[in-house]
Parts: structure tokens; C-alpha cells; sequence
């Protein structure tokens, strides 16, 4: 009996070890990797023509660019859609980047619905591989990373940002 009691203490004790030991948590996870790469990630977006694809090399070279990663169902990523096209004057020398997950012909309604088409610095496609989400650990829709000139990661937003917010994330912080 005392050998019993002795055995229980000891995986008692144990256990309450094992619960304090360090598991992967916010705040002891490994960087996220567009921390770790500060840089555009190199993607590869299939283009709504459904031959060609986009990747980072396609991008203008010395231009701000911002990647929106967004559903075409998704009335928080409609309503971004919505604003920054009200405003598009503000982003002519803004790169924009939209990718997605959702299917081809889901992609093309929304790529016809909000005539991206007559935006030559709005670029769109499907990301097959599903990379843009881990790479940033998205958690909420739309998702925003925007770089500068040199393609260097400035700042990342999730949800829908007022333009002006999205705006001045692309200015220098002064120190």
C-alpha cells in the first residue's frame, strides 16, 4: 500500500512537471517566416488568365508594393475592394498584389464584378500552394503586408483598414 501511494505521489509530481515544461505558444514560437524574410515573398499566383502565372519578378522594379490576400465570398475583403478603388488615385505608384486560395472561377467573378482589369497596377491570381498564409500567419481576412521601394517589409494589417491607415503604413516612421 505505502509502495502505491509512494507510485501515485511520484506521477502526481511528474505530471505537474510536465505541465509547467514550455510547449509552442505565442509567445515562445518560432519567428514568423516574413520576419525572418523581410523581403516579397516569392509567390507564384495563377493569373486569371489560367495560363500565365505572377511571381515576385513580375513586379515593377522601385515600387511600393502591397499584397492583399483576401476571398472573393468575403464581405470584409469586398468592402476593402470597395474603398481602395474609391481612392485608387492614392495607390498609382502602388504595386497591389491580391491573391487567394478560394476557387479559379470564384477568383474571376470578383476579378470581373470590381473591373480589376482597368487598374494596370492591380495584379490578381490564385495561390495554388496555399503559401502567402503561413508565410505571414494570417489569422483574419484581408490580409495586408506592405513593402517599400527596395521590397523591404514594412508593416502587415489583418481586417479591414480605412485607406488613409493603409496609406501611411507605407511612410517612414520617424525615430
Amino acid at each position: 500500500m505505502k509502495l502505491v501511494l509512494i507510485l501515485v505521489f511520484h506521477l502526481l509530481f511528474l505530471n505537474a512537471i510536465w505541465a509547467q515544461s514550455p510547449v509552442q505558444s505565442p509567445n515562445n514560437a518560432q519567428e514568423a517566416p516574413y520576419l525572418k524574410n523581410p523581403e516579397i515573398p516569392p509567390f507564384r499566383l495563377l493569373e486569371v488568365d489560367s495560363v500565365h502565372y505572377l511571381t515576385r519578378d513580375n513586379l515593377k522594379k522601385n515600387h511600393k508594393v502591397l499584397i492583399i490576400f483576401f476571398s472573393p465570398e468575403c464581405d470584409h475583403c469586398k468592402h476593402q475592394m470597395r474603398d481602395i478603388l474609391a481612392d485608387i488615385g492614392k495607390f498609382n505608384d502602388i504595386e497591389i498584389v491580391m491573391a487567394t486560395f478560394q476557387p479559379f472561377d470564384e477568383m474571376k467573378s470578383f476579378y470581373t464584378y470590381f473591373r480589376i482589369s482597368d487598374h494596370s497596377n492591380i495584379l490578381m491570381g490564385r495561390d495554388e500552394k496555399y503559401m502567402l498564409p503561413p508565410f505571414y500567419r494570417m489569422q483574419s481576412l484581408p490580409s495586408l503586408a506592405l513593402y517599400n521601394k527596395k521590397g523591404a517589409f514594412i508593416t502587415r494589417f489583418e481586417g479591414n483598414q480605412k485607406v488613409d491607415t493603409i496609406l501611411n503604413g507605407f511612410e517612414p516612421k520617424d525615430k
